[in-house]
């Protein structure tokens, strides 16, 4: 069977390498060029391609008329994307004589569109998963192929998720790939009534509000810590960084939201929230080095009392 694969980030990596592992005939692999302005944190596909002997292009755009003309010629039986952030138009489904698959990173239908590794912690999930499933011209609505689960651990970051729905990519694809090949794979249709959508994400979207509980300030502050761009609140008009924090109950003491209440030497910096408080443990002040919250309060002379941040909005998502 004649595939042709197009890939980006550490899933794509994982599944092109699991299918080269299967036997599968890849043909072409498409892939993105390194943005200059994103932490490259994972694997290259294009890489991994080069050292399998695999033809390699990094187009514009997967749509246009040459690169749907190469694909063409090629003639393949399977078109699979994993992780390929372009929308593949329907010139490009239509040449997959067998059909065209997506992976995508949640349990479908549930958390269509960007972003589901960081939108699933955000809204405290305690599950999530792979889909591998056929593509239509509407992103994330085709008939199920394969799903395999993935919990989410309460210390889970964006970054150690994804590694854990690589693995299970990995291995919903050497158990589903040879069912494709021999036609007797399922179609399970999504039921659309149970589906639920989230766009894209910028680095505003970090902002923390602290009039929230202190258990989603954590969940987005480990949905966005690094290697993205991170959460954030603001100190003396500077922006603050929050790499890592966890909640507290504050049990009968009552404080303003984004009050400094306590500095923990050795431990950090309690902050208090709409309903309970974040223990602050790793920041970055603009101007210096990463550092634990309460060994900042000491350079800059933070002190109780003191307020962080601001409720401004975030960015409109797409």
């Amino acid at each position: 069977m004649r595939v042709v694969v197009m890939a980006y980030q550490d899933v794509g990596y994982v599944c092109l390498d699991e299918l080269l592992a299967l036997g599968a005939d890849v043909a072409l692999v498409v892939t993105h060029p390194d943005a200059a302005s994103e932490n490259v944190w994972f694997r290259s596909v294009a890489e991994r391609a080069w050292q399998a002997s695999v033809p390699v292009l990094a187009p514009p755009s997967v749509n246009a008329p040459e690169m749907v003309a190469e694909i063409a010629r090629l003639a393949p039986d399977f078109l699979f994307s994993f992780y390929f952030r372009e929308i593949i138009g329907p010139e490009v489904l239509r040449l997959a004589r067998r059909g065209a698959l997506n992976l995508h990173g949640s349990l479908l239908p549930r958390y269509r569109g960007r972003c589901p590794v960081n939108w699933v912690l955000i809204n405290g999930e305690r599950e999530t998963g792979v889909t591998l499933h056929y593509m239509e011209v509407r992103p994330d609505r085709g008939d199920v192929a394969a799903q395999r689960p993935v919990p989410i651990a309460d210390d889970d970051t964006a970054l150690s998720l994804n590694r854990k729905l690589g693995e299970a990519a990995r291995t919903l694809l050497r158990e589903t790939y040879p069912l494709l090949v021999a036609g007797t794979a399922p179609r399970i249709p999504q039921d659309d009534a149970r589906a639920t959508y989230f766009g894209g994400r910028c680095p505003e979207d970090g902002r923390i509000v602290w009039h929230e509980p202190a258990r989603r300030l954590y969940d987005l502050i480990r949905a966005v810590t690094a290697p993205y761009p991170g959460a954030f609140t603001t100190y003396r008009g500077e922006r603050l960084l929050v790499w890592w924090a966890r909640p507290l109950d504050l049990g009968s003491r009552v404080a303003v939201p984004g009050e400094v209440m306590e500095i923990r030497p050795g431990a950090g910096m309690v902050v208090a929230t709409g309903s309970g408080a974040l223990l602050l443990d790793r920041v970055q002040l603009a101007g210096h080095d990463e550092q634990r919250a309460d060994e900042l309060a000491l350079q800059v002379g933070l002190v109780t009392g003191e307020r962080l941040g601001s409720d401004e909005s975030a960015c409109e998502r797409t």
